[in-house]
């Protein structure tokens, strides 16, 4: 994100330093700060329509914006959203001390509803992983990204940003950057490491590769995430999978599997890349909506 982009009008000098820190310090993409730029543009509107001073904000300014947000007809979801951008910039502001206070921390974010993500069986993500021809250069290139999301759990954001150089082949470790650019190591299994082996050596070359990316497009430039949908949804057609089937169903799986068979919390929030384990968390009501729906299929009782 350019400098001109984080100061388009109605702005305000604290506003511009926190979307500053966002990109140079936290290192956040450009669409995370786009969204938080957004939301605090929309604060800075109300301010400027209400007259209040940003410096002045209080916790009953706040509720008021909360007000105006509700008669938008924004959703518990999107206000939360806004919420954690206030949340961020107030806390920036208080960490550099451009102001003393913060109103923020009185307000309770309202209670979003429990979604549960989608999640393949073993046998539907064979039955996807076995589509891709691997007879030609496009089809193991893709059986290879459908291999690596499954093995490793990759955001498709990680997946496109591969480099060469991130695989090693004699450990089967894969170095991967999550969101603001934090660094994990995650380890893929033999299956997997053999097809990302076979792709760079064998396939890759066959794209002429114009950018250092490993998933490459007919052009040799990185593949982009709506090419990786569109072939996802295509392999789930052709498997007869009636699911609502994205890359992020894959890493739902991957980490629900891993905990079916025996692996602890911590790990699985390892291997994710989540910085809170009440993100991965989640996964524990997907196995318990699981159960429950075997209880009732295969219990007597559940059948009288």
């Amino acid at each position: 994100m350019t400098q001109q982009a984080l100061t388009t009008p109605p702005t305000h000098p604290l506003v511009d330093s926190y979307l500053q820190h966002l990109l140079v310090t936290r290192g956040l993409s450009e669409n995370t700060i786009a969204s938080y730029a957004a939301d605090l543009e929309s604060f800075l509107l109300f301010l400027e329509e209400k007259r209040f001073q940003l410096e002045a904000v209080t916790d009953q300014s706040l509720f008021l914006y909360v007000m105006y947000l509700r008669r938008r007809g924004l959703n518990s979801r999107s206000l939360a959203r806004h919420l954690s951008a206030l949340r961020g910039f107030f806390a920036f502001c208080l960490e550099e001390r451009t102001l003393s206070d913060n109103p923020v921390q009185y307000l309770e974010n309202p209670k979003l509803p429990k979604t549960l993500p989608d999640v393949l069986s073993q046998e539907e993500v064979a039955a996807i992983l076995a589509q891709p021809d691997l007879k030609t250069k496009l089809g193991f290139r893709d059986r290879t990204m459908l291999e690596l999301l499954y093995a490793a759990g990759l955001r498709v954001s990680e997946l496109i940003s591969l480099a060469p150089v991130d695989f090693d082949a004699q450990t089967g470790l894969v170095r991967v950057f999550g969101k603001g650019s934090k660094e994990r190591i995650v380890p893929v299994h033999d299956a997997a490491a053999q097809f990302l082996t076979n792709y760079l050596r064998d396939w890759r070359p066959a794209f002429s590769p114009v950018e250092n990316f490993v998933f490459l497009n007919r052009s040799g430039k990185q593949l982009s995430r709506q090419a990786i949908w569109k072939n996802i949804q295509r392999y789930v057609l052709e498997s007869g999978i009636r699911k609502n089937v994205s890359p992020h169903t894959f890493r739902h799986s991957f980490a629900t599997h891993l905990l079916d068979g025996g692996a602890d919390l911590r790990t699985v929030q390892l291997l994710l890349g989540h910085s809170d384990i009440a993100a991965t968390e989640i996964y524990t009501h997907v196995q318990a909506d699981r159960l429950r729906q075997v209880h009732r299929q295969f219990h007597p009782r559940s059948r009288m």
